[in-house]
């Protein structure tokens, strides 16, 4: 029989290395549908995160602005200043040749602020605005030439998700609840296959400060105030993240 002789100081940290990796692995939940480790994050965090997403600054170069096909033969309008949509309204956000604040949004986007600047830099184009017909095409919509961001995909990474969750499976994920008054920083707000907004806080009885990305008209990640009334008219609802901590 050998007999190892272990120091204090390795004893310590062999008992921190196990107390670590039992704390990791209670706070993973894992999803039975992709088999992937579901992290848990905080309040805080969610909301530091979208502040990151809303607050990146980058400069609007006229090439990263495309509308057309692209090579795949799917439509690409990016969201900038010269974009005007069929009905007349623009739609358009990201101004071009000046200093932008807010990523993108891109339909199927699910870019960092990190890799959207790595994308600018690889000849991508800055965003694909929203059109009924992507609606309709779904993921086979989404062109591989763009980068940015769309509303759940923003929800997932703040959320810090392994991958976009649609608005028609977030509550995979997540848990509705029961009143709107149980709304916490972090939460969301969900219309089914249509768009998803993070909750910040309440203003008033009637108003609260939202995240949210690229919702008609805007095209960029943006922190606005929006109506109680108005959103439970359109039919969102209130959930909450299931690994969430205070």
């Amino acid at each position: 029989m050998i007999k190892l002789k272990l120091s204090q100081k390795s004893i310590i940290t062999m008992m921190l290395v196990v107390l670590f990796s039992m704390t990791l692995s209670s706070c993973i939940q894992y999803s039975k549908k992709d088999g992937l480790p579901a992290p848990t994050t905080t309040r805080g965090e969610v909301i530091r995160v979208a502040k990151l997403y809303c607050d990146h600054q980058w400069y609007g170069h006229k090439h990263y602005s495309f509308h057309g096909e692209d090579p795949d033969g799917i439509r690409l309008d990016t969201p900038d200043d010269k974009y005007v949509a069929s009905k007349g309204v623009n739609r358009g956000w990201w101004k071009i040749g000046e200093f932008n604040k807010g990523i993108p949004y891109q339909w199927g986007g699910f870019d960092t602020p990190y890799s959207f600047d790595q994308k600018l830099g690889k000849g991508f184009y800055a965003g694909d605005a929203y059109s009924d017909e992507k609606r309709k095409l779904l993921d086979d919509g989404v062109s591989k030439y763009a980068c940015g961001i769309d509303c759940s995909g923003f929800v997932s990474r703040c959320w810090r998700l392994p991958r976009s969750y649609s608005t028609r499976e977030i509550q995979q994920v997540s848990v509705p609840l029961k009143s709107w008054k149980d709304l916490k920083p972090g939460d969301i707000l969900n219309k089914h296959n249509a768009h998803v907004m993070i909750f910040s806080h309440y203003i008033d009885s009637n108003r609260m400060h939202v995240y949210q990305a690229g919702v008609p008209p805007y095209g960029l990640t943006m922190a606005s105030v929006e109506k109680v009334n108005f959103l439970k008219k359109r039919g969102y609802k209130p959930y909450s993240y299931k690994n969430i901590r205070p």
